[in-house]
């Protein structure tokens, strides 16, 4: 354990809480739910259309297809100098550039309804950008890729993406190639520059072991997971080098942190593991440290050791700061609240800076359809209330 998390030991056993993640329901928080996925195919035809186009040759860029081609709202939570310049936003003092990076999902961005904004999205881009140099996105549809480098163009900040692709085991492929089509006309709009890899999957292993009755993710089952995800991920590979791309993208994979495939990691040139200490039973006097002696020994030394040794991340770690029910109020050692969400921040954030490890914290904003399907803690984990507001905490201040 690094000396910076000395004063926060793990719990005796920090491995043992997997079962206790997937009975809390954290795989459900994903914005998507491949398991009612099969019965949109219809309603997903439609939605693929939807939306901003991302091909300047199917008629221009994002912006000029969008309602509002800038953030003009007046009513907007971030000020502009000049409202028809995104890039002139008055930048937040409250807000610091302490975090690694940020898992971020445009509001709207669910299939089949797909009512995402340009305008809104530039508006989070304005705030996100104040935070952290890189995002982490889950998923392709509703042409989220191609709203949000739009929105990184006009706004004009140093912001890097991790695109994703979320494939679906039962459907044949077929979110699978949606996604990737969506991913490659944005790329062909918008370039390389602020691309910095393509994630495919989103806890496939643990969805996959899941719903056939299986819990080891190099067991026979998970194996044979394995193996359709790969073939996901080669194609991804293909696909990106008959583009002739003047810069390499790395292709990689996210998982929760108890289930990633050795040959999965095998595949790629890096993997995003969810860590939660809320989903562990983890009291918040311990989370910071047991969320760092997690991931180190359960991932990035694993990885370390394969042949390729692919690049770590933690694709989520947080708190939340409230519940819908009672019930779900506390992971039995602590509460969901404020307080605690400022002393995971002030423990977690800066030590990770100064470790070295990547992190993509979990999240931005409150997302309210999460709280609508799912209740309990599932929609309360942002730095922000889900109309953009800053919570009562105090950004860390570290580099």
């Amino acid at each position: 354990m690094s000396s910076t998390y000395r004063n926060m030991e793990a719990p005796t056993e920090p491995y043992q809480w997997q079962e206790k993640y997937i009975s809390a329901g954290a795989s459900r928080r994903k914005w998507a739910i491949w398991g009612s996925v099969i019965g949109l195919i219809a309603l997903i035809a439609i939605g693929v259309g939807v939306g901003v186009a991302v091909s300047h040759k199917h008629g221009g860029t994002a912006s000029n297809r969008s309602s509002s081609g800038s953030n003009s709202n007046n009513n907007s939570v971030v000020p502009q100098t000049n409202p028809n310049d995104p890039s002139t936003f008055v930048k937040d003092s409250r807000l610091k550039q302490s975090f690694y990076g940020m898992a971020y999902t445009p509001s709207g961005s669910q299939l089949p309804n797909c009512n995402n904004s340009l305008s809104d999205v530039i508006e989070d881009i304005q705030l996100i950008s104040q935070l952290t140099t890189r995002i982490r996105l889950y998923g392709a549809d509703c042409n989220q890729s191609a709203v949000v480098l739009e929105a990184i163009k006009q706004t004009k900040v140093n912001l890097s993406v991790f695109l994703g692709n979320y494939p679906i085991p039962t459907d044949n492929g077929v979110a699978y190639k949606r996604q990737r089509d969506l991913i490659v006309d944005a790329i062909n709009t918008y370039g390389t520059d602020h691309i910095a890899g393509i994630t495919v999957g989103n806890e496939w292993m643990l969805n996959y072991l899941n719903a056939n009755g299986a819990t080891d993710p190099n067991g026979p089952v998970g194996n044979q997971g394995a193996q359709l995800l790969i073939a996901n991920i080669q194609d991804t590979i293909s696909t990106l080098n008959s583009m002739n791309l003047p810069k390499h993208i790395p292709v990689g994979t996210a998982d929760a942190g108890a289930y990633f495939n050795t040959q999965v990691l095998q595949a790629v040139e890096y993997g995003m593991s969810n860590v939660h200490p809320w989903f562990a039973n983890v009291s918040i006097d311990q989370a910071a440290g047991w969320t760092n002696e997690f991931f180190q020994q359960q991932n990035a030394q694993p990885a370390a050791a394969l042949s390729n040794h692919p690049t770590m991340y933690i694709a989520e770690t947080g708190w939340p700061t409230e519940s819908s029910d009672a019930g779900n109020a506390n992971n039995g050692p602590s509460t969901a609240s404020i307080g605690n969400l400022q002393t995971f921040l002030d423990t977690f954030v800066c030590q990770a800076n100064q470790n070295g490890t990547g992190y993509f914290y979990f999240e931005f904003f409150d997302e309210v359809w999460k709280d609508q399907q799912f209740g309990g803690v599932e929609g309360w984990w942002g730095l922000f209330t889900s109309n953009k507001t800053l919570k009562g905490i105090t950004i860390p201040t570290c580099s």
